[in-house]
């Protein structure tokens, strides 16, 4: 008993094409990818900006040549001189 099936193989079926999306459903999909994106984007841009922000004040500080611990203590004094002044 030969269980072989020699001979030309059948033809595979071809798929059909893939339904076109609706207007909706493209707007939908294109929505999802731009909000991942922003995502992406201020997972990278709000550190860079938090760094930028601190070089920037440092920056400051060091061209007026003062540390922040001065400038509060000098806020502290003008406050009290503004409490004595009522």
């Amino acid at each position: 008993m030969n269980e072989l099936h020699e001979g030309p193989l059948a033809p595979i079926s071809s798929h059909a094409a893939p339904q076109k999306l609706s207007r909706r459903d493209e707007r939908r999909l294109r929505r999802r990818r731009r909000k991942r994106g922003e995502e992406i984007l201020g997972w990278f841009l709000v550190p860079l900006i938090l760094l930028g922000i601190y070089w920037g004040v440092t920056a400051g500080f060091e061209f007026f040549g003062t540390t922040p611990g001065t400038v509060w203590d000098q806020l502290m004094q003008v406050k009290a001189m503004m409490e004595k002044g009522k």
